[in-house]
């Protein structure tokens, strides 16, 4: 008959470490949980050194950081799940995604033991080993690397996959590989989750292409401001070009219906003029014709401006070309969306 021991007794070391790490959690807007299987303490310790200024690691018995996370009792606790095998808990007041950004920046090439699982495909390349000719160039083949001796030295003569992703690698490979100088795996810390702000987010949720995200942000801003403008919802960034076709069309009425105003004159003059000439040009008997209208030649046809497309609801308004002040909020626009960009990702 078994019995089980039980106590009632906590260990005052374990009630220490878990209000040690409880305050730690405390301390930061971002927590997480990262995996440490497989690094070795030395790459550890230079891991932590790293990260000294923009995040604190800590490592204790999963029981210990679970009871911690538990205690804060902020939805904390759904971190708990992902406290299996090796693991510790990382805080930081940047946000998930620059954490995630940097831990996955500061990881390192390292060689691959017998027995792992290859995490891609393994490949030896072309080209000239540096190896002297000798059994080296057996074990390439023996692999499944397309070796020879050539020019005195081993010759890898394509690139040769030796192992696949998913693959367990085996010693002969190992050795080669080791040989060869090959590190095929990266060796850092593994963010599985953050807790920030109340929303719990998995490593995959944090993996972007800044340089895509920022590119919608500005399509999305962009077609803001061109419905803005269709829809004549003035705001602060859309009034200007909205003022300046407001402009442009209230000029093109006013020389339409002939209103004789002082801004209009000068452009009323020359249509006026122009139509003078166009006249006296088609006229055959230039005896008839005012002195100052005779050998007048009709002016050239002035290119026909393009349907005004702010009538269509549908159309997208861009900017016009000349117009300085827009080019320069556009320019404005651009920079503050850049900057908001870069606090978020880091």
């Amino acid at each position: 008959m078994s019995t089980e021991r039980t106590t009632d007794v906590v260990p005052e070391w374990k009630k220490g470490e878990v209000d040690e790490i409880a305050g730690l959690i405390e301390n930061f807007e971002s927590i997480g949980v990262v995996d440490i299987e497989g690094i070795p303490s030395r790459q550890l310790q230079k891991m932590r050194s790293e990260l000294y200024g923009e995040a604190t690691l800590r490592m204790s018995r999963n029981t210990l950081l679970n009871r911690a996370l538990d205690r804060i009792d902020e939805g904390l606790e759904s971190l708990g799940e992902y406290l299996t095998g090796h693991v510790g808990l990382v805080g930081t007041n940047d946000n998930p995604f620059a954490l995630y950004k940097h831990l996955e920046a500061s990881k390192t090439p390292a060689p691959i033991n017998a027995g792992e699982v290859a995490p891609n495909d393994i490949v030896i390349p072309e080209g000239d080993t540096g190896m002297d000719p000798g059994p080296f160039v057996g074990e390439l083949q023996s692999i499944g690397a397309n070796a020879r001796i050539d020019e005195g030295s081993i010759q890898v003569l394509e690139d040769s996959t030796v192992v696949e992703e998913g693959e367990t690698v085996s010693a002969d490979v190992a050795n080669v590989l080791s040989e060869l100088g090959i590190e095929p795996k990266e060796v850092g810390l593994d963010l599985r989750a953050v807790y920030a702000d109340g929303v719990l987010f998995e490593s995959d949720e944090l993996e972007l292409d800044i340089a895509e995200y920022r590119d919608d942000v500005a399509a999305a801003a962009t077609a803001a401001r061109n419905l803005s403008i269709n829809a004549e919802y003035p705001t602060e960034r859309t009034a200007p070009t909205m003022l300046a076709q407001a402009s442009g069309e209230a000029k093109s009425l006013g020389l339409q219906a002939a209103i004789e105003s002082p801004e209009l004159m000068d452009d009323l003059v020359s249509t006026a003029d122009a139509q003078v000439r166009a006249l006296a040009a088609n006229v055959d008997d230039e005896e008839a014709l005012p002195e100052e209208l005779q050998d007048v030649e009709e002016p050239a046809a002035e290119p026909e401006a393009a349907p005004d497309e702010s009538d269509d609801e549908d159309t997208e308004t861009e900017p016009a070309e000349d117009d300085e002040a827009e080019a320069e909020d556009d320019d404005d626009d651009e920079s503050e969306a850049g900057e908001g960009l870069g606090d978020m990702f880091g």
